[in-house]
């Protein structure tokens, strides 16, 4: 009887126990988790401490006995394993409620110990919650009642989750993040309508700022005309390196985190250059009778296969069906991975799949960047949103580096259509060749995928050369005339400085008017303005088509705007 044991009972982890079963009726499968709960949606935390997810119960998907009771696996809860003996292959195991400890043989031995969160080692972080398990919510759930102000630190997609639960709650949030932006897998022009979204919805948003030290909460003395003295318990103040102090009677560190690889480590397995647990593609470790997966393992990057640290779900469940096909003989591989990844922000999502620009930059990558605005269903029928894509492309090879959407409505499906593509290992232009279902309640006949995919071909082709909303700058000052060629009322409502007005229907009539020189066109979105720079162009003028238009350029230069001034000395 082959004996397996499971360090870790959630998503990897329990993944290969279920599928280990399913695979081998006859095996020992014995799961040992540290926290008190297995199985339950981590992802789902934040939503039931701002009401969303109104019962506990829903998060907790199994129990140990429900698991015993379809898979005959011995789960053990509040069992943590201190050591590992490679040797003798055993592992040496504490109840935590009894303190009593045990070891425990085993033939294959997956870890799963998932990622812990990122709490800085400054004065006063003790007094900060994160959120990794039931526990941890349990404890900011009862934290959060009767307070009046709350800090998360950190903005990435827990920042911002529980920034909006918090205020689900009632509660009033300064969300405070280190760099210019939330949300670092988007690009700034990109990530613009998630700030305005929190702003909005009334969360103070503290940008290019870092938490120095939290004061704890401290109690003061007053002695009253009777002579009694009367106490009062202040709140714990963060203090910011812009100089703010924010009062909190919450503080919640959401700044990220780091794969779980203590236990690894101290084994003598092997550990990559990003820090988690190194793994072959089988997903074995150094030690060939050991395997590791989920959050705590290096991925491969999908574009250039270097190492790279992904905490994502799906890849986690993905990683233990491998791990359990290949310890019982089965064929099995990992994948690399492009981080597709989505969140919601108060009724907008914004989702990313490979590279942005901005680490494209840093590489020193080519690259050819396209942004629409197009409509998340057919225009005609009531309730369309305008959204925002982008599409990054290597410009030898059309292959697709990533894509970013953000709107209300038809992310996920943009998104997933793309990271489907990439996976394929379809090109940009042939986005455009997708049969994607349509009816105007969901999307139109030329899908804002397969619009990508036109937008692609027309600059591949030649057809129109386009300026990026952060090269308009250089473009004006080295001598081209900007030209709005939408509407006057649009021009009067929503300029870009310096452009002159001239209406893509008149521009034939009028284009003497157009001094000499290289043109620059731009209407709201991008289209007119493509339709104007092939006028322009089959009349022998030297222009280029803004893209994405008015919407993208603004987006940008609000974004550089804020960055600006949250990086200028107080």
């Amino acid at each position: 009887m082959r004996r397996i044991v499971v360090v870790g009972g959630v998503a990897g982890g329990m993944s290969a126990a279920t599928r280990l079963r399913r695979l081998d009726e006859e095996a020992s499968i014995t799961v040992l988790e540290r926290s008190g709960h297995v199985s339950f949606a981590n992802c789902g935390l934040p939503y039931h401490l701002g009401g969303v997810i109104e019962k506990r119960s829903s998060l907790l998907l199994q129990t140990p006995e429900s698991l015993a009771a379809r898979f005959a696996i011995d789960v053990r809860v509040h069992h943590e394993v201190r050591a590992i003996d490679r040797e003798h292959r055993r592992v040496s195991v504490r109840d935590l409620a009894t303190d009593e400890s045990f070891e425990l043989g085993y033939d294959a031995l997956v870890l799963s110990p998932g990622a812990r969160p990122v709490v800085p080692n400054l004065p006063g972080m003790s007094v900060a919650h994160t959120l990794r398990d039931i526990e941890d919510l349990d404890h900011l759930v009862a934290a959060a009642r009767d307070v009046e102000a709350a800090v998360v630190i950190g903005g990435g997609f827990i920042g911002v989750e529980v920034a909006e639960n918090l205020v689900h709650r009632g509660i009033p949030v300064t969300l405070v993040e280190a760099t210019d932006q939330v949300m670092a897998p988007l690009d700034p022009e990109m990530v613009e309508p998630v700030h305005d979204a929190l702003r909005a919805a009334g969360v103070q948003l503290v940008l290019g700022a870092s938490v120095e030290r939290i004061e704890p909460a401290h109690v003061t003395a007053t002695t009253l005309d009777d002579g009694t003295v009367a106490t009062a318990v202040g709140v714990p103040v963060v203090h910011l390196s812009d100089g703010r102090a924010l009062p909190a009677g919450l503080v919640v560190a959401a700044i990220g985190v780091r794969p779980e690889r203590a236990l690894a480590e101290e084994a003598g397995l092997a550990i990559g250059e990003r820090g988690g647990i190194l793994v072959d593609e089988q997903l074995r470790t150094s030690d060939p009778a050991i395997f590791a997966v989920g959050d705590a393992v290096e991925k491969h990057d999908g574009l250039d296969a270097s190492s790279v640290l992904v905490p994502l779900a799906n890849t986690a469940n993905r990683q233990g069906r491998v791990v359990a096909d290949v310890i019982v003989g089965r064929p099995g591989a990992d994948r690399p991975v492009l981080g597709t990844a989505i969140v919601g922000v108060f009724g907008v999502a914004a989702a990313a799949v490979g590279w942005n620009e901005k680490r494209l930059r840093a590489a020193g990558r080519p690259h050819r960047v396209l942004h629409t605005h197009p409509g998340s269903h057919a225009g005609y029928y009531p309730g369309a949103e305008t959204i925002a894509l982008k599409l990054l492309v290597d410009p030898d090879t059309d292959a697709i580096l990533g894509a970013q959407a953000v709107g209300r409505d038809g992310i996920d499906k943009r998104i997933d259509v793309i990271a489907t593509a990439m996976t394929g290992g379809l090109t940009a232009g042939e986005l455009a060749d997708l049969e994607l279902a349509y009816a105007p309640q969901f999307g139109s006949a030329k899908d804002p995928v397969n619009m990508l995919g036109w937008v692609d071909r027309a600059v591949a082709d030649g057809d129109v050369e386009t300026v990026q909303w952060h090269e308009l700058g250089a473009a004006l000052a080295a001598g081209a005339t900007l030209v709005d060629v939408r509407s006057p009322a649009e021009h009067a409502a929503r300029p870009i400085p310096g452009g002159v007005n001239v209406p893509v229907d008149d521009l034939r009539a009028r284009m003497d008017e157009l001094p000499d020189g290289p043109l620059v066109v731009h209407c709201e979105v991008g289209l007119r303005g493509y339709v104007a720079a092939r006028l322009l162009a089959q009349h022998g003028r030297e222009v280029r088509n803004l893209d994405g238009g008015y919407r993208t350029w603004r987006a940008g230069t609000a974004a550089t705007h804020v960055a600006e001034e949250v990086s200028a000395p107080a």
